[in-house]
């Protein structure tokens, strides 16, 4: 007899994905999602992709972890949740257009990610550049992306069901603290996929180019970082304050400080005080 201690059912408030019905939902003639995996544990999801891609996996290969044991966030932060709490997965994608418009696909995915949630979970989501989820000040989810020859892997990490007591620290947050409309893991993954595949289809279809796609103002539309004072730590033990104005055209941060217009590729940034 199974220990229903150990069983992967044993708490019916997380049920487990249902591999098949994603993939009958998800992969489908003329879609951009070519197979979706379901794994109960693994290190990390976007280490297991970038293999896979290395290997040769198609574009549009999809695998979630119900548990992700080496999870690693922004500036190779440790990320780490309790089984089935979350949504953990990532996808490969190879773009057909110029490298330097691609860094643009983790803006993307922050942009579909939070208007899947927004529009389920009936929260206001935002985006803290360049592409952590927000709930008024608190972190919902991060996202890495992550290049490996011609493709890149984007991963994430969403809060779904994460109780007070388990929220790693008391910056974050997760859908049920928020009392969010939807915690079923299920169509929420189905509905960020979606979205992703309607922004890349569109971006992609223009080049890369974010001003034509309408890439660049839908994710200025949702990022609760500009306009805000801001304090950005750089590489090099650097430190940049003050006012986050825009994204230019390949996404990067651009902010106010004194005389000067800084253009920030990379820096983790801090909101200092509430948007006026």
């Amino acid at each position: 007899m199974e220990d229903v201690s150990e069983s992967r059912y044993s708490d019916l408030d997380r049920p487990p994905l249902n591999q098949e019905a994603l993939k009958r939902a998800l992969v489908r003639p003329g879609s951009l999602w070519t197979g979706v995996s379901v794994v109960d544990s693994t290190g990390s999801t976007n280490a297991d992709l970038a293999r896979a891609a290395a290997e040769g996996a198609e574009e549009g290969s999809v695998l979630v972890a119900e548990e992700q044991r080496a999870g690693r966030g922004r500036l190779g932060r440790q990320w780490n949740a309790p089984a089935r709490s979350g949504l953990t997965f990532s996808v490969l994608l190879r773009p057909q257009v110029p490298p330097i418009k691609q860094g643009w696909l983790a803006l993307l995915f922050g942009v579909a990610a939070a208007s899947a949630v927004r529009r389920l979970g009936e929260v206001d989501v935002r985006l803290k550049w360049p592409n952590d989820l927000l709930i008024g000040e608190r972190k919902l989810a991060g996202i890495l992306a992550e290049r490996t020859d011609d493709a890149v892997v984007i991963g994430i990490g969403l809060n779904v069901t994460l109780k007070d007591t388990e929220l790693p620290v008391p910056t974050a947050t997760s859908l049920a603290v928020e009392k969010a409309a939807c915690l079923d893991r299920d169509p929420l993954l189905r509905a960020i996929l979606r979205e992703v595949e309607a922004h890349y289809r569109d971006w992609a279809d223009a080049g890369g180019d974010a001003d034509a796609s309408g890439l660049r103002a839908a994710y200025q539309a949702s990022c609760a970082t500009i306009g805000r004072d801001i304090r950005v730590e750089l590489p090099g033990d650097r430190t940049l304050e003050g006012r986050a104005v825009g994204v230019d055209a390949n996404g990067h941060l651009l902010v106010s400080s004194g005389l000067t217009e800084h253009t920030l590729s990379a820096g983790d940034v801090v909101h200092v005080r509430s948007r006026p």
